[in-house]
């Protein structure tokens, strides 16, 4: 099954199941995040650039810890590359913040 919501910018992006297995297989506490995952591409906290031309969708999951979504835009869609929860925020501050701005 595909899921697709829209990115902030109005695009569509997908998660497929080869992705979703990726996902859990390396990081297994996403298990039954599904939801979760595609929620945060559509309704972030922030949206941090990346170091390759992909974005870094974050919401905050409980108190200092967040949901990141990785993912990719281009012209006309989109697709998520993968996800993990990280309670580093500082090294998450340090990147350049896409939106808000």
């Amino acid at each position: 099954m595909i899921e697709k919501v829209l990115s902030k910018n109005n695009i569509p992006i997908r998660l497929t199941d080869e992705r979703w297995t990726h996902i859990v297989e390396e990081h297994c506490e996403l298990a039954g995040m599904r939801l979760d995952v595609v929620e945060t591409v559509s309704c972030p906290s922030r949206i941090l650039a990346g170091g390759a031309d992909e974005l870094l969708a974050v919401r905050e999951v409980s108190p200092g810890t967040n949901l990141v979504v990785v993912y990719r835009e281009f012209e006309e869609d989109g697709f998520i590359i993968t996800a993990f929860i990280t309670s580093k925020t500082k090294s998450l501050n340090r990147r350049n913040q896409i939106w808000p701005k």
